[in-house]
């Protein structure tokens, strides 16, 4: 009798959570945000930096790493993954200007160089002398400029499925950047089921209610989104020349299954790297460190302790 008891209490506490949660999509979303960040260890916080206020999470003791995101991304996307440095590592993950809840200047430039120099500056006002840095995709190609720029501070780089230079196999991605679509801006919940399929081998089950928030948030974005990508394209840079300028062990990483940037880009990295190692992450897209956090954060640390 009590364990009946104790099954009906649970499916009504169930029922009583799937109810809140197609009822009130957005607290469910933001709690699921909140319960991410505690899971990691991390705190949001913000700075100002020059012009603009650059929001943040931050948690954890040791040395610091800085992790940057891709295009369209923000600094949660980073949670799953950083949960496994915190214990080891002061862990920073900004929000770079123009993406997540960091400050968007329509007279502003986003080009990459403007970018690094950015993130330059608030990891000075963060205090940090000497930092690990890791990026994925655009925050690869920050990364890389910025480890170039003040290599005396960089203590070693992880570039993940890194832009800033070309492969010699042209990706789904850049085929369709070609005809002039770029799958990256979306605009219906059918497009972010299409940016979902690019961007992973195995897309997340997200519930409806869910996919709709992140919908408007993509549609909310695409008008500044397509202006940083127009910066970006006013001011063209090529990584391949700075390479030479990095100082720091490098670890590169990429998915197997990238159909966002492939993965034949990695020799022409390593053709301009003095130290390098790279790790191809099995049955993963262009994202590794969200869709195989745990596999991800396991090479990282492996590199990093040996530094």
């Amino acid at each position: 009798m009590k364990k009946r008891i104790l099954i009906v209490v649970l499916l009504a506490v169930l029922a009583a959570g799937t109810l809140v949660y197609f009822a009130f999509p957005g607290l469910m979303y933001r709690a699921n945000i909140g319960f991410s960040r505690c899971r990691a260890g991390l705190d949001r916080k913000g700075v100002q930096v020059s012009d603009h206020m650059i929001a943040y999470l931050e948690g954890g003791e040791g040395p610091a790493v800085v992790l940057l995101h891709g295009f369209g991304s923000e600094k949660d996307h980073w949670n799953r993954f950083a949960k496994h440095l915190t214990p080891r590592y002061r862990v920073i993950i900004p929000d770079i200007p123009g993406f997540g809840e960091s400050s968007k200047i329509p007279a502003a430039s986003y080009d990459i160089k403007k970018q690094a120099a950015r993130i330059e500056d608030f990891c000075a006002i963060m205090g940090l002398e000497k930092f690990h840095l890791a990026g994925n995709s655009m925050g690869g190609f920050i990364a890389g400029v910025v480890a170039a720029e003040i290599p005396g501070k960089i203590l070693s780089l992880c570039l993940i499925d890194s832009s800033g230079v070309p492969s010699p196999r042209k990706s789904e991605f850049q085929l369709a950047l070609q005809n002039g679509e770029n799958p990256l801006l979306v605009n219906s919940v059918e497009g972010l089921d299409r940016m979902f399929a690019l961007n992973f081998n195995t897309p997340p089950a997200v519930p409806m209610p869910v996919k709709i928030i992140l919908t408007k948030k993509a549609i909310d974005s695409r008008a500044f989104n397509r202006k940083v990508e127009r910066d970006r394209i006013n001011h063209p840079l090529d990584l391949r020349p700075l390479l030479g300028r990095i100082t720091a062990p490098v670890l590169i990483i990429w998915g197997d299954d990238d159909r966002v940037l492939d993965k034949s880009a990695i020799p022409v990295l390593q053709k301009g790297l003095a130290r390098s190692t790279a790790v191809i992450i099995k049955d993963c897209g262009h994202v590794p460190l969200f869709e195989k956090p745990e596999e991800t954060a396991k090479h990282y640390l492996y590199f990093l302790e040996k530094r």
